[in-house]
């Protein structure tokens, strides 16, 4: 099955325009990826599956464009300068004023991909609270895939990606339920709220942000999509809230209303 020029810049075009997502130079990824998802499913060329996309956006093979295309790369303890930096900053800001405001932690994991993300923020919630149930700190996690999104939600990881975690998480955090593998346990899953979004969308969700994780995934857009994006998640967080970017990401200081704290963290003004 061979993919055209026209073909090509129609699936590069289609995932940009919906998702921000640019794969101009991708075409190789593209190639390996879908076409085998093509003759599986009895597919006769990418134009057919193409035009069956573009006449129904919401539709089942739509998402699974996206499922296919989307990279969906993270790991346990994956930059994990971030999470001391919220245990030692950020967390005892959050405590001191807070403490009379409801006692509400709002975090937003913006590309949760399988979990891995969620879960630690919320394993580094849990030892700073010391699990005080006065505390609310359920946290929203969001992706694009839906399919990395079911296994976020499973939260059964195998030995060997658990493996780098410090053994005091392990113990209290995962339950083995077979040979090689673990789930993280329930006390912890129900606090994560898994939900499908796309980062092009408005930002729908209630109450302002006190803490975004926001990490490898601006690599994939233009600088004018990067800064559409920062505004709107700005304009969701409360004053003096944190943004966390991958810490091989950059934001242009001069195009962005966030205060540059250090590497890979911002801050919106107080």
């Amino acid at each position: 099955m061979q993919l055209s020029e026209n073909e090509f810049r129609s699936i590069v075009t289609y995932i940009k325009g919906n998702y921000g997502i640019d794969l101009s130079q991708k075409r190789v990824l593209i190639t390996g990826r879908l076409e085998n998802y093509l003759l599986r499913n009895g597919y006769q060329s990418y134009k057919e599956y193409i035009d069956i996309v573009e006449k129904d956006p919401n539709g089942k093979e739509a998402v699974n464009l996206v499922n296919v295309l989307t990279t969906n790369h993270t790991y346990f303890m994956r930059e994990f300068e971030h999470f001391e930096y919220m245990e030692k900053v950020i967390l005892p800001w959050l405590r001191k004023t807070q403490e009379n405001r409801g006692k509400d932690v709002r975090i937003w994991s913006a590309a949760s991909s399988t979990g891995e993300e969620p879960y630690t923020i919320e394993m580094v919630l849990c030892d700073f609270f010391n699990l005080d149930k006065a505390w609310n700190t359920q946290i929203l996690a969001t992706d694009l895939s839906t399919r990395v999104l079911q296994k976020a939600k499973s939260g059964v990881y195998l030995a060997e990606q658990i493996e780098p975690m410090p053994d005091a998480w392990k113990r209290r955090y995962f339950k083995k339920i077979s040979s090689d593998e673990f789930q993280v346990i329930e006390d912890i899953r129900k606090k994560i709220v898994f939900r499908q979004f796309n980062l092009m969308d408005s930002i729908p969700f209630r109450g302002k942000f006190h803490i975004v994780f926001l990490r490898n995934v601006m690599i994939y857009f233009e600088e004018e999509t990067k800064r559409r994006l920062l505004d709107r998640i700005y304009n969701h967080m409360v004053d003096g809230g944190y943004l966390f970017i991958g810490t091989t990401e950059s934001i242009d200081k001069a195009a962005t209303k966030f205060r540059y704290v250090q590497p890979s963290i911002y801050r919106k003004s107080i």
